[in-house]
């Protein structure tokens, strides 16, 4: 069985999640935050990296081939992936910044 936690971002995740469904192959993703303490010492924001991970929060059904069929996607919510370093569209949705993706310019998924 999965645990759910209850705090506040995943919270707001889940307030995204409900009300924003994405089209076709797009994918709203949220940034992984990045460190910004190591034990007792704070990182200057000018010294961080941009992080090229994100949590998969919501899908669309996904694109249609020729034939008009559905193609379903490969990412489903929940999945960490491995993002862009430039592209996707900015979204905020209750003062959280998620970005919205077509699944076809995501890199890749990462395994935990």
């Amino acid at each position: 069985p999965r645990v759910h936690s209850t705090s506040l971002g995943d919270m707001a995740v889940a307030s995204a999640a409900a009300r924003l469904k994405p089209l076709f192959d797009r994918v709203l993703v949220q940034r992984v935050d990045a460190i910004k303490k190591i034990g007792s010492v704070y990182i200057p924001d000018s010294a961080m990296a941009k992080i090229s991970e994100g949590h998969v929060v919501a899908t669309g059904p996904g694109g249609r081939n020729q034939a008009g069929d559905t193609m379903p996607l490969t990412v489903k919510p929940g999945d960490k992936v491995l993002l862009p370093e430039y592209g996707g569209d900015k979204i905020e949705l209750d003062k959280v910044e998620y970005i919205m993706y077509r699944e076809a310019e995501l890199l890749g998924v990462l395994s935990e």
